[in-house]
């Protein structure tokens, strides 16, 4: 896959991504939304009931007061009166059959009457009571206590049962405060922070307003009921997040798998390059030993026997290299560890490549300092990784100075070993140090072209000192060379 194409879709995923979270986002913002007006809509009719209902109970007290002075007046007006009595005349039991007749009409006409007067006049005391009552309410009910008018249970009770009828059943607080400002009483848990959640009715809003008071009620689980009706969007944001975690980590995937493709094709072409110029030799070789006058010349043909024999340890050496690293991957690769003179080592090593190193003008200085070198490791590969971290300080080289090296050993404590190989090399780039240990990873070399290899030689080193139960570190500077630093535990 091209790199465009993953980048293509990497866009793609990020804006629909993006697109989904803000649907969802908005969706979360217009539920709390519906919820806090809902949420508001209820209270507020819950406390406009409330509001209504001390009304309603003042009104019952200022009737109570008024029916109870007016008891006895009224008891004088009412007389008592019963139509059910038959009425007595003494000269009625004398008088003809139609002259009786004719009175008892006489007294019914009287009687209708009489209580057509009373009824209208119950009718005129109890409009007047009213009116009375009324009057009563609007000029003296602002002039009652607010604790008698509006007593703290009485409001909780009518609070509960509004809040309830409403079908809101969640823990409140209130207070009432005066136009001033000044709270007459409040609940142990009420707190005027955060206004956002205080709702407030005015009670008795026919007072005058310096005189009247405000009912002020707040929820403290407002949040948590709020949050509820929406708790079904958090396992989708969930969701989506998984989602974002899997898209990110197959991006960075598919760039690895991009990224080693391409070292992976690097290594190919170094490969067959590597192997194409000792097998071209050894060809050359083979055919020049059909030649009659090479095979008559001694010199000659040892001459062209030690080519095809050189050429021949290069390619197994190349070839061992990679099955080295292939079998270390996999874990089957078998290390003989043994108590080893790392100072004997190395000086073998410096002995062996002095005369490749002064081939090119220059030379190897060795300060083998390290009075305890005694080391378990296997010698072959570790014999391998000086010989490696020599030859890239020759491969690395500058053309314009001699290659200078410097190798040394000093022991740490009584712990460790360090072994420090300098050069005076074309150095790292810094962005390059990070990778230098990784696997098929070549450094740029700017304009020289002669330098060839897999990638594998500094890779195999930090395996093999890992193995040792060793570090390694390097410290290099543009133009000036670099340093690697190999620290390995004694042999206790």
């Amino acid at each position: 896959m091209k790199k465009s194409t993953i980048w293509l879709l990497t866009i793609v995923m990020a804006f629909t991504f993006i697109g989904s979270l803000y649907v969802q986002i908005m969706y979360m913002e217009n539920m709390v939304k519906m919820r806090n007006e809902q949420f508001s809509e209820v209270v507020m009719r819950s406390l406009y009931g409330v509001s209504a209902t001390l009304e309603q109970d003042e009104t019952k007290h200022y009737l109570d007061q008024d029916l109870d002075e007016s008891e006895a007046l009224m008891g004088s007006m009412m007389r008592p009166w019963d139509d059910t009595q038959p009425y007595t005349d003494s000269t009625a039991q004398y008088q003809p059959m139609g002259v009786r007749q004719q009175g008892k009409m006489q007294n019914f006409d009287e009687r209708y009457q009489r209580r057509q007067e009373i009824l209208k006049g119950q009718y005129l005391y109890q409009k007047g009571l009213l009116n009375e009552v009324i009057l009563t309410i609007l000029t003296q009910s602002s002039n009652r206590p607010i604790m008698e008018r509006a007593d703290s249970a009485v409001v909780r009770r009518y609070l509960k049962q509004e809040l309830a009828s409403n079908g809101l059943n969640l823990p409140f607080e209130f207070a009432i405060v005066s136009h001033s400002k000044a709270t007459v009483y409040k609940t142990g848990g009420f707190s005027s922070a955060g206004s956002d959640n205080v709702y407030r009715q005015t009670l008795f809003q026919n007072d005058p307003q310096n005189r009247q008071y405000t009912l002020k009620v707040m929820f403290p689980t407002k949040s948590d009921y709020i949050f509820s009706s929406i708790k079904f969007m958090l396992p989708s944001f969930a969701f989506s997040f998984v989602l974002l975690f899997i898209f990110i980590y197959t991006i960075i995937v598919a760039f690895k798998q991009k990224k080693l493709t391409e070292i992976k094709n690097d290594f190919i072409n170094n490969m067959t390059h590597e192997f194409k110029t000792p097998i071209s030799t050894i060809s050359l070789a083979a055919q020049m030993l059909n030649d009659d006058s090479v095979r008559k010349s001694p010199a000659m043909l040892k001459h062209v026997t030690t080519v095809i024999t050189d050429e021949t340890k290069r390619l197994r050496f190349q070839v061992e290299k990679v099955l080295q690293m292939s079998m270390f991957d996999r874990k089957n690769a078998t290390m003989r560890l043994q108590e080893v003179d790392a100072n004997s080592v190395i000086n073998n090593v410096i002995n062996t490549y002095r005369i490749k190193v002064e081939k090119y003008g220059g030379h190897i200085e060795a300060s083998l300092d390290a009075a305890d070198s005694i080391v378990n490791v296997d010698e072959m590969h570790f014999t391998n990784v000086i010989f490696n971290l020599l030859d890239n300080a020759i491969k690395y080289r500058r053309d314009d100075v001699a290659p200078e090296l410097a190798i040394s050993t000093r022991n740490i404590g009584d712990e460790s070993l360090q072994i420090s190989i300098k050069d005076n090399g074309i150095g790292i780039k810094r962005e390059d140090l990070k990778r230098i240990f990784d696997k098929f990873y070549r450094v740029s070399t700017g304009n020289r072209h002669d330098v060839k290899g897999f990638g594998l030689g500094l890779a195999y080193v930090n395996k093999m000192i890992t193995l040792f139960k060793g570090s390694i570190k390097v410290e290099s500077e543009l133009k000036k060379g670099s340093k690697f630093i190999i620290t390995l535990p004694l042999l206790k």
